[in-house]
């Protein structure tokens, strides 16, 4: 489909905690999904912390909707690194009211992180990281309830 050899960023979303002017409000999902943070591309010009880069992912496999690659983490990435991994090991579990708890830590990955593709950042997406691996679908449209872990979680 073409996805394979782009890379993707995965930046710390605007008024997430860290980031300048946190107000510890949600992300607004498609009514931000066009803003950009100035100089966030390149880091030129950004207040500390804005658009900080937790990593980027180069895209080597394509099974739409999911599109995984290589996960280079990123000067931040330690800001979110246990809350991918609580993410993860909740989206393995197979007992009684697992998934709501999945929810409630995938609803903090939303606020704290933005998904940006080589267009710009989308409004919904589905990220899991492991090591040097990530895996994520995404959408123009904020993806609310029932996600699915996905081929690899």
């Amino acid at each position: 489909m073409g996805f394979e050899g782009e890379v993707w960023r995965v930046r710390r979303a605007p008024g997430a905690p860290g980031a300048p002017g946190d107000t510890g409000t949600t992300r607004g999902g498609a009514e931000r999904a066009g803003e950009e943070e100035p100089g966030a591309a390149s880091g030129a010009g950004a207040e500390p912390g804005a658009g900080a880069e937790f990593g980027e992912i180069r895209i080597d496999d394509a099974d739409f909707p999911w599109l995984s690659g290589r996960f280079e983490a990123g000067p931040a990435y330690g800001d979110v690194r246990d809350l991918f991994a609580r993410e993860l090991a909740l989206a393995e579990r197979d007992d009684a009211g697992h998934w709501e708890e999945w929810e409630a830590v995938y609803g903090e990955i939303e606020r704290r992180v933005r998904l940006v593709s080589p267009d710009g950042p989308v409004a919904g997406f589905l990220l899991h990281i492991r090591g040097d691996r990530a895996w994520f679908r995404w959408s123009d449209e904020h993806l609310g309830g029932g996600r699915e872990p996905g081929p690899e979680g």
